[in-house]
C-alpha cells in the first residue's frame, strides 16, 4: 500500500505493508535509526516519536496509520551543526548513560516543552512517565528538563534582542530539581 507523509520536514511517498510497524518503516526502509526498539510493547518509551506534535510510540503505530501525518524524530531536531536546546541539555547535564532511551525521552521533551514551555515538577514527571531509563535513576534526566528549559529560554531572549546568550546554566545549579530523602519518589518517577 502506498502512503504519504512528512518526516522531518521532508515529504516522503512509499510502498509500505499493511502489517508494518511505523518503527519498521522509519528504522528499515528510511534508515532513522535514532527510534530505537526497546519492548515492542509501548512499555519502555524508546521508540517515541512525535505524530502531529504529540508523542507516540512508533511500535504500536501501524505503516498505514503514517498516511498524511507529519512525524519528528531524533534525527529532526538539530539545525545543521547545532544541536536543539533538548538535545544539548541531555548531553551537558550527563543525562545519556548507555544513551538507547535517550532518542525517546529527548522527544517526549521536547512534546512537552513545545505544549508548555515552563512546566512543573509535576508536570514534567508526568510528561516522561511514558519512557524508562535502567541507567541513569532519572536525576540527570530531570536536570537535563530543567537545563532545557533554561537554554531554551535563553534562546528566545537571544533570537529576540539579537545578543549573545551569556552563560548556560549548569546542572544541580539554579533551577535544578531538589531531592532530599522525603522527596526521592519525585526524583525516581
Amino acid at each position: 500500500m502506498k502512503i504519504r507523509f512528512t518526516v522531518n520536514g521532508l515529504e516522503a511517498e512509499l510502498d509500505v505493508n499493511a502489517r508494518h510497524r511505523c518503527i519498521d518503516v522509519l528504522r528499515n526502509q528510511l534508515r532513522l535509526t535514532g527510534v530505537k526498539e526497546g519492548c515492542g510493547e509501548g512499555e519502555c518509551g524508546a521508540c517515541t516519536i512525535l505524530v502531529d506534535g504529540s508523542p507516540v510510540n512508533a511500535c504500536l503505530m501501524f505503516a498505514p496509520q503514517m498516511d498524511g501525518k507529519e512525524l519528528r524524530t531524533i534525527e529532526g531536531l538539530a539545525q545543521g551543526d547545532a544541536l536543539h536546546p533538548v538535545q544539548r541539555a541531555f548531553a551537558e547535564a550527563g543525562a545519556v548513560q548507555c544513551g538507547f532511551c535517550t532518542p525517546g525521552f529527548v522527544m517526549s521533551t521536547v512534546a512537552l516543552l513545545e505544549r508548555s514551555p515552563e512546566p512543573g515538577d509535576d508536570e514534567i514527571i508526568d510528561a516522561l512517565s511514558g519512557n524508562l531509563c535502567r541507567c541513569t535513576g532519572y536525576r540527570k534526566i530531570l536536570d537535563a528538563v530543567h537545563l532545557a528549559i533554561d537554554l531554551s529560554k535563553r534562546a528566545s531572549l537571544q533570537a529576540q534582542s539579537g545578543a549573545s546568550a551569556g552563560t548556560v546554566p549548569q546542572p544541580g545549579g539554579a533551577g535544578a530539581l531538589p531531592c532530599s530523602r522525603e522527596e526521592s519518589h519525585k526524583c525516581n518517577m
